[in-house]
């Protein structure tokens, strides 16, 4: 049995991975590991309870400490990733590590990994997206690793322009497509005063000034709020999410606001279905709404760079009526959009990429130019 150890280090990617993380587990020739780590440790939601509630942990890996923010404390957090992925992956011994995207955990996980001697699997490798340092990060980890599974064409072509060979990049599709049409819509989310929510708003920080981070939330918050109640969703662990946080705190006593800490995925996807916008600045405004006709305002530079459907609206300063237009913009334009991001199936797809890689030895790199 080829053991593969998948990553886990938010919600986020827990929600995208889960769909990859059953196909493993369900593939004869696979036996699965699950390593979690990040965000997922912190307070006051530990996302590691809903993992530990749905698959078998093998092993628990802290980085991020409670309370610190910032870059400095990322790259702290980075070194103790490092040594605690790399003592894990001695323990457990897989012969694959997988890891999804941009963000420190998977930067951690693979930076192990892939000095420690075992192939690397990456999928959403060779996206763009400006992010905090995603941008840095996600092309580090590319080239990182042995085994690529990129989610659109587009991406899969930027993986082979880093010199990586063709036999290791496969375009399987986003895994955050997988599984959608079995999330019905939440429709016992419901404001005891008002009813369901009209809009959703998910901000997270974008490694910008104080100033900017919070004065962004202030005019989206207000700039949903012009459209009816608004269900606020908390951001991640991001540099500057703590700004976003004071914002949603100080508008949380208005009655059309709903603050909400965590969503598991299915109940993020019901929320989706019935909401007339997404207004923010997370992929899912890019990926996910666009695959279920919901239409999406993007704001601000986080996903600089990004493939985006052409229902996506782009509000690139922080005003209040230009959020409001955009929003009533958005909704006029509703239509199930297309987008490059696969029709699902993609954990089905690196499931069984996994189970036939040949892998002789401790894994090699090579440019391909």
């Amino acid at each position: 049995m080829r053991k593969v150890a998948v990553i886990t280090g938010s919600r986020a990617d827990f929600g995208l991975l889960r769909s990859t993380i059953d196909a493993i587990e369900a593939h004869v020739g696979i036996d699965l590991q699950v390593i979690v780590s990040g965000a997922h440790l912190l307070p006051p939601d530990h996302t590691i309870e809903e993992v530990r509630s749905q698959v078998r942990v093998d092993a628990v890996v802290e980085m991020q400490q409670p309370g610190a923010f910032g870059r400095t404390a990322d790259a702290a957090a980075v070194g103790r990733g490092v040594s605690g992925f790399a003592e894990a992956f001695e323990r457990l011994d897989p012969q694959v590590v997988l890891v999804l995207g941009d963000r420190v955990e998977a930067f951690a996980a693979a930076s192990a990994a892939s000095i420690g001697g075992r192939t690397l699997a990456h999928v959403h490798g060779g996206d763009r997206a400006e992010g905090v340092a995603d941008e840095a990060m996600r092309h580090a980890i590319t080239k990182l690793a042995h085994l690529h599974f990129a989610a659109t064409e587009e991406s899969g072509e930027r993986i082979l322009k880093f010199g990586e060979p063709p036999s290791t990049v496969h375009v399987v599709g986003s895994p955050a497509i997988d599984g959608l049409d079995e999330m019905a819509s939440l429709d016992d989310f419901r404001h005891a005063e008002w009813g369901k929510p009209a809009s959703v708003l998910l901000l997270h920080g974008a490694g910008q000034s104080p100033a900017i981070e919070r004065r962004w939330a202030e005019v989206a918050i207000e700039g949903v709020r012009r459209h009816g109640p608004v269900a606020v969703l908390r951001p991640n662990q991001d540099p500057g999410s703590e700004f976003v946080n004071q914002a949603i705190a100080a508008a949380a006593t208005d009655p059309m606001i709903q603050v909400i800490g965590h969503l598991d995925r299915p109940s993020f996807i019901g929320l989706l279905r019935r909401a007339d916008v997404l207004v923010g600045n997370s992929s899912a405004g890019l990926i996910e709404a666009a695959a279920l006709g919901c239409p999406a305002v993007n704001l601000g530079p986080r996903q600089a760079g990004r493939e985006r459907p052409a229902s996506v609206i782009e509000v690139d300063t922080p005003d209040i009526d230009r959020i409001a237009e955009a929003i009533e913009k958005a909704i006029a334009g509703r239509t199930p959009g297309d987008h490059p991001y696969g029709d699902g199936g993609s954990g089905r797809r690196i499931a069984s990429v996994l189970g036939e890689w040949t892998i002789e030895g401790p894994p090699r790199k090579r440019n391909a130019f």
